[in-house]
């Protein structure tokens, strides 16, 4: 019995699935689609803040600054929240990189959290409360 292996490959084996399997491709493609949305995405500019509150129903904002203690101390917090409240798109804005949006929605204290609700604002926390933050989630989305 003669075995063809050109350059490592050996040719016994078919490049193609059996036809009654999908390719597995459609299963990524549907897994990412799923978990496009958690996460909290860092918004760079004002047509990216303005893009998201126009492609989602609800959107949870985290102002905050870099140098921000209590920003850092909740960071991990907003992160899980984003995870386990999938029904809302989570961003984060840094005040100093994008001041023109913190200007407009009259960011005066980090963190602050503003929730949409399409487009409109819907509620504001300042401070860095987590129980006070999931519940202004909650009242927007409906419990997880």
């Amino acid at each position: 019995m003669a075995i063809s292996i050109i350059y490592g490959v050996d040719k016994r084996k078919s490049p193609k699935p059996p036809i009654n399997q999908s390719h597995p491709s459609h299963h990524i493609t549907s897994i990412y689609k799923s978990f496009v949305k958690m996460g909290v995405h860092n918004i760079a500019n004002a047509a990216e803040f303005k893009a998201a509150l126009e492609s989602h129903e609800i959107v949870v904002l985290d102002a905050y600054a870099t140098w921000c203690g209590p920003c850092k101390a909740i960071s991990p917090k907003v992160s899980a929240f984003s995870e386990q409240y999938t029904k809302a798109y989570f961003i984060k804005v840094d005040v100093d990189e994008v001041p023109d949006v913190s200007q407009e929605l009259g960011i005066r204290a980090m963190p602050t959290f503003i929730i949409f609700k399409n487009g409109e604002k819907l509620s504001q926390v300042v401070g860095a409360s987590p129980h006070t933050v999931e519940q202004a989630i909650i009242n927007a989305v409906g419990p997880a």
